[in-house]
């Protein structure tokens, strides 16, 4: 079982995610504060990274550029969340780039099909 670990400051986005993901068979990990990820991450290792860019106390893009560069952490999928359409137009394809992106609202369909996508090209 795949697991992914949803960063976002909203609780109603955290709860969505998780439940939708869990219904088709993903084990969940929700995390509310970005400045924990990397504590996360080293203990418990996702197999996917769903982080929103617009954390209340961090930026999702600094933090993506942050675990793109770390060696122990540079293969794991990161798809960006983001309300922002344009986003996707201001992500470049260097180093630090989130392997996806998702806008916000997002459709079901297409939030499992990036999450499918990334997970077995991981």
């Amino acid at each position: 079982m795949s697991r992914i670990l949803v960063v976002d400051d909203n609780e109603d986005i955290l709860l969505v995610m998780k439940l939708i993901l869990e219904d088709f068979g993903y084990e969940v990990i929700t995390l509310a504060d970005g400045n924990l990820i990397f504590d996360f991450i080293r203990k418990d290792r996702p197999d996917l990274i769903l982080l929103d860019v617009m954390l209340g106390n961090a930026d999702g893009r600094e933090l993506c550029r942050e675990i793109k560069e770390c060696a122990e952490m540079q293969d794991i999928p990161v798809i960006l969340v983001s309300a922002s359409h344009q986003l996707v137009e201001c992500i470049g394809l260097n180093s630090g780039s989130p392997n996806d992106f998702l806008a916000k609202p997002f459709d079901i369909s297409d939030l499992l099909q990036k999450v499918g996508i990334n997970l077995t090209a991981a």
